[in-house]
């Protein structure tokens, strides 16, 4: 997490505690103008953005009918329910919702028209693009189409399935390694934990996901401390973060593939650091490297030579001293 979004989600804590008192519940919910003021510091369209979130930032919304004169609460579908405090800490935290969203969701209710729109893609804003190119958009796309998720629903499966309006990227900076774990695995859970999410997308009955990983000695360990995609992409030596997710059938089963000198967790989980550090300090980099540390791993050709060069020197030391015992009995 790099310090700006550190700094704004203290900012944004404390003034929730302080406001619990001040906000009322239920739709009719009042954001409190310190809340508001924090978020202008990262988005100019904060008062704009406000007419959507005013719905879609509370799990209940007012729906008025012009008809009866009646006004009905309903709860917010939570696959459109953003939160305000994680929207302006994302990625796109500087937008406005009508850069990509149509203008006629100024009308409320919202006609149809719009809701049947194509959403935008990744390449739509950052395809051709030289500020981006070291991002390689267009390879994360290819890698994408030609992937599980795709192929099984190519209509129904967009960026936005696994990149929501709340998505950050934290793989590049942070130095908490276990909470960008955690944070890219729950990508995943969220449909493949969820089966009311998961039922959107497929017709299978049921999901478990710690059934279908029985095989994998200490689970809990694994999951902490490496992500899904780890096991379950082709790597790409051009992309930071593969996208191509395989079937699981092809899935990495083998321990030696992560548990040996040349761990495939260096060129997925571990790429983003310094290849320089990984290739000079070999053992060490269970500390240089934080808590990237790899059973079986992390190891050192020079260490590798001195202990072998020890333990020659003690078998010689043992056979001189055996042999000088056998001649003193003689």
């Amino acid at each position: 997490m790099d310090l700006e979004n550190y700094l704004l989600r203290i900012l944004i804590t404390g003034v929730l505690i302080l406001s619990i008192g001040k906000v009322h519940a239920g739709s009719a919910k009042e954001v409190p103008d310190s809340l508001l003021d924090y978020f202008r510091l990262v988005n100019d369209y904060v008062d704009e953005n406000e007419e959507c979130f005013r719905c879609h930032g509370e799990t209940k919304f007012l729906l008025p009918s012009k008809e009866t004169g009646r006004i009905l609460t309903r709860h917010m579908c939570r696959d459109h329910l953003i939160l305000r405090e994680d929207f302006y800490r994302s990625n796109h935290k500087s937008f406005a919702c009508l850069d990509c969203h149509s203008y006629e969701y100024k009308d409320f209710p919202h006609p149809l028209e719009p809701r049947l729109e194509e959403p935008f893609t990744c390449l739509d804003c950052h395809g051709g693009d030289e500020a981006y190119a070291h991002y390689h958009f267009e390879e994360i796309e290819k890698e994408f189409k030609q992937s599980v998720h795709y192929l099984a629903n190519p209509g129904g499966f967009t960026c936005w399935k696994c990149h929501p309006h709340s998505y950050h990227i934290s793989i590049r900076n942070t130095e908490n390694l276990e909470a960008t774990i955690a944070y890219d695995n729950s990508i995943c859970l969220s449909c493949h934990a969820d089966f009311d999410e998961f039922e959107l997308l497929t017709d299978r009955e049921g999901i478990n996901i710690i059934q279908t990983h029985d095989w994998l000695p200490n689970q809990a360990l694994h999951f902490r401390n490496v992500r899904c995609i780890e096991c379950h992409t082709r790597i790409s030596d051009s992309i930071l973060v593969a996208h191509l997710v395989q079937p699981k059938e092809k899935a990495v089963r083998l321990c030696s593939e992560c548990h040996s000198s040349n761990s495939l967790l260096m060129a997925t989980l571990y790429k983003f650091q310094a290849k320089e550090a990984r290739n000079e300090f070999g053992f060490f980099n269970a500390v240089v490297m934080n808590n990237a540390y790899v059973i079986g791993a992390n190891r050192n050709y020079f260490l590798n030579v001195i202990s072998l060069v020890i333990f020659g020197l003690t078998f010689v030391g043992i056979a001189v001293h055996l042999v000088f015992r056998i001649r003193n009995k003689v």
